[in-house]
């Protein structure tokens, strides 16, 4: 069972453990996403509500991994209570739903956020965790659910704690990340803008990486562990818009705006334990990512 299956990364999700021979079903309210296959089980519903437990008790899904989410930081913020409905009351009745179809694992989708401001440069697993923001709470709860789910009911988990994702799929609309934003743009003659002076750095990691960590996760490996999905390089702002205006054609004259209140100055995670216990490694270059992106793009305009 994938929720948020019919997101930017649970659909390529969906699509990976088909091609692997896995029997899917999804979850999704489709608040965020539309992208739903017509030949895999869909149920449209809200992470939270409890028909998902009495469903999935039902169903008997042997793996869940959960990836519906409110991933807007700001949002978090703002609304603090609705970010935890989804992200910690439904994370928690997606465990439950687990523990009553008398499910084997849950694949938790966390976030580089619950590392807040890091010491060090890239951040390993094991850094202590700072949350600075409610939906860094809420991942860093959902991590703590798993681990007593796993000591009360044996029910194994890993967590997958994921760099800036980008690739095919993932529009400009709302919360969107950097690269679909400077895709849009420059692919439509429009202006493109970077916050601060352009140093900020992240942690860029495709789409089809990230599916590749999950799609082993299911199996026995890692069980009990939080492990970083990225690739461990910085990549500031300004260099970023340089590459994705290279992969568009387009002019790489960015505005500078004032720096966004709350913004971490930097961020990369180290995945080196994470081949080791997965045997994964991130395989696709970020010119490479960008150029498959603007592609996908391009045609959908």
């Amino acid at each position: 069972m994938v929720t948020g299956a019919a997101g930017f990364i649970g659909s390529h999700l969906v699509d990976r453990l088909l091609a692997d021979g896995h029997e899917v079903v999804g979850v999704d309210d489709l608040s965020s996403g539309a992208n739903v296959r017509p030949d895999v089980e869909f149920w449209e519903l809200d992470v939270a509500d409890p028909a998902l437990v009495e469903r999935a008790a039902a169903r008997r899904p042997e793996v869940v991994c959960h990836l519906a989410a409110q991933v807007s930081v700001r949002a978090s913020v703002a609304a603090p209570l609705a970010d935890a409905r989804t992200n910690v009351l439904g994370t928690a009745n997606v465990l439950e739903a687990v523990r009553a179809a008398g499910g084997r694992k849950i694949v938790f989708a966390s976030s580089c956020a619950v590392y807040g401001v890091p010491d060090a440069l890239p951040v390993p697993p094991d850094a202590e965790l700072r949350p600075a923001s409610p939906y860094a709470a809420s991942k860093v709860a959902g991590e703590v659910y798993a681990q007593t789910y796993r000591a009360l009911h044996g029910v194994d988990f890993t967590a997958l704690t994921l760099a800036n994702v980008y690739g095919p799929r993932q529009t400009p609309e709302g919360e969107a990340g950097v690269v679909s934003i400077f895709t849009d743009a420059l692919l439509g003659g429009r202006p493109t803008k970077v916050h601060g002076d352009g140093t900020q750095t992240r942690d860029y990691v495709y789409v089809l990486d990230v599916v590749d960590a999950f799609a082993r996760a299911v199996d026995e490996r890692g069980g009990g562990l939080r492990l970083n999905v990225g690739t461990g390089v910085q990549t500031t702002d300004r260099e970023l818009h340089t590459l994705v205006a290279a992969a568009a054609g387009a002019p790489d004259e960015p505005e500078f705006a004032p720096p966004r209140l709350g913004d971490l100055p930097a961020m990369a995670i180290d995945p080196g334990p994470t081949r080791g216990a997965l045997g994964w490694t991130p395989r696709v270059s970020l010119p490479d990512g960008l150029a498959a992106t603007v592609a996908w793009a391009r045609e959908r305009r």
